[in-house]
């Protein structure tokens, strides 16, 4: 491969790096990557029995692990 065609892709993948970098900082700094109202949005949008299913089925998934804790057989040290 000749050296000018190396040095070209080179100097370009920089090029293309650099500006993606700084367009990642760009929108970390100006909040392009934030989603503020997600989390209200839901709670308007989700009704009583979904937001009672929600709350019952993390109950039952508590309820499942500390039965898994208390039955789990370990042996002594």
């Amino acid at each position: 491969m000749d050296t000018v065609i190396l040095t070209m892709m080179i100097g370009v993948s920089l090029f293309l790096g650099a500006f993606f970098v700084l367009a990642f900082i760009w929108a970390l700094k100006t909040g392009q990557l934030e989603d503020r109202s997600k989390f209200l949005d839901a709670v308007h949008t989700d009704g009583v029995d979904e937001l009672n299913e929600a709350v019952m089925l993390e109950k039952r998934k508590k309820d499942a692990i500390e039965r898994k804790n208390k039955s789990s057989y370990r042996p002594p040290d």
